[in-house]
């Protein structure tokens, strides 16, 4: 399905995002990687499958103002985008009390506002082609709270409801959105993720340690894109969660409280 595609990848330079990046250039297609840090993504290139068909375009999702020129410079090196696999964000770790709400603004920018700065700067491209899907990496926190992630939480939430109101705006328009919601990856996520002083969190917490690997989520979150999937939850056991949330609220609340937090 990748085939000469060209795929691009926020927050391609490890986890998840880079995990992607390995196997749709695996399956010829051509990979625009996208993170803060060039030199993490210049390695990565040069690791992919047909390395010279790719094109790599730092960006800061926290500052989304030349998001339209990264575009076009996308568009005028391929010729077209066929998807945006929004992979990009910030987690947290601090209770709501001790969160100031300069904090709570930073998580928004990053996991919503960049996220759909950069939706919406590509929009005009998947219409004038009719054709374009955009895979958004929300996280079973943006199906209900928890500990620690009030900023996370809501910024995923959000997500949900942006990303629903788009996907039925556009179909007239052949252009697609599946929304993926992970659970447990082992990922850095945790230790890059923000404290209630704004810093890293620097620690690998026990449910990112113990989760699904980010290649196994990769290949899953490729074939959603596959079987143009509208929501897919990820992960091992914690997913069940949503489904009890739902049909068993009462019963949710019960289990939810006694989990670990880290």
């Amino acid at each position: 399905m990748f085939k000469d595609k060209v795929v691009w990848i926020t927050g391609a330079s490890s986890g998840i995002g880079e995990s992607m990046a390995v196997q749709v250039a695996s399956e010829g297609g051509k990979v625009v990687l996208s993170a803060r840090t060039e030199s993490k993504l210049q390695e990565l290139k040069s690791k992919l499958q047909n390395s010279d068909d790719h094109l790599i375009v730092p960006m800061d999702l926290e500052k989304s103002g030349n998001f339209e020129d990264l575009v076009k410079q996308v568009k005028d090196h391929f010729g077209r985008i066929d998807f945006l696999f929004n992979n990009g964000g910030k987690s947290q770790r601090s209770e709501v009390h001790e969160t100031p709400l300069d904090v709570d603004r930073r998580i928004m920018e990053i996991n919503y506002f960049g996220n759909i700065a950069l939706a919406k700067a590509i929009l005009p491209v998947f219409r004038e082609q009719k054709s374009g899907h955009y895979l958004i990496i929300s996280s079973i926190a943006g199906k209900f709270g928890f500990f620690l992630r009030s900023a996370y939480s809501a910024s995923k939430h959000a997500l949900h409801g942006f990303y629903e109101s788009l996907r039925l705006e556009e179909e007239k328009n052949n252009i697609h959105v599946t929304i993926a919601c992970p659970g447990k990856i082992n990922t850095e996520i945790s230790v890059n993720a923000i404290n209630a002083s704004g810093e890293k969190h620097g620690i690998m917490d026990n449910n990112q340690e113990t989760g699904m690997s980010a290649e196994e989520c990769a290949r899953q979150l490729l074939d959603a894109i596959r079987r143009d999937k509208k929501e897919v939850l990820i992960g091992n056991r914690e997913i069940k969660a949503v489904a009890i949330k739902r049909f068993l609220p009462k019963l949710f609340w019960r289990i939810i409280r006694k989990q670990s937090a880290l």
